[in-house]
């Protein structure tokens, strides 16, 4: 299941989202369309909905993604939690604040890059993991591009 919701929030809907709105007309294929739906898919619903499950069942992510077993790491995990939430209202909430956007998608852009290097600095990463690395380096390319181009077209 991990394998679908990653692979959904971080690609099949945020292209489904680009295709709906380029049939209806209501947007030209760039940057800004890319950017507001990868934000708000990549940044808003995946760490939104990752930070939930960290602050309620911690363990998941300690043990399943990160192979760490044992009480101690659970609380923080608990408040990556937090943070995760936070980041992901940021990015959920840019969908109806536009000025969001850019900043919203810089700070993601960041995490990710960060947590990405991070698990690819990990000698025995499990596939969970693995998919977290990869998935999180994607996201930060995207993301720093839009960022790039933002700073371009300010």
């Amino acid at each position: 299941m991990y394998f679908v919701i990653v692979a959904g929030l971080m690609l099949v809907f945020p292209l489904l989202s680009i295709a709906i709105e380029l049939g209806a007309g209501h947007a030209s294929l760039g940057m800004p369309l890319i950017g507001k739906w990868y934000v708000f898919w990549a940044v808003g619903l995946r760490l939104l909905l990752a930070g939930v499950r960290q602050i309620l069942q911690p363990r998941y992510t300690a043990e399943t993604i990160l192979g760490i077993r044992g009480d101690d790491v659970l609380l923080l995990v608990r408040e990556l939690g937090f943070g995760n939430l936070a980041i992901g209202v940021v990015g959920t909430l840019s969908l109806l604040l536009p000025g969001w956007l850019a900043p919203a998608a810089l700070v993601g852009g960041i995490f990710y890059g960060l947590a990405g290097i991070n698990h690819a600095l990990q000698p025995h990463r499990n596939a969970k993991e693995n998919v977290a690395m990869a998935s999180d380096l994607f996201a930060a390319a995207v993301l720093l591009a839009f960022c790039g181009w933002a700073a371009l077209h300010a």
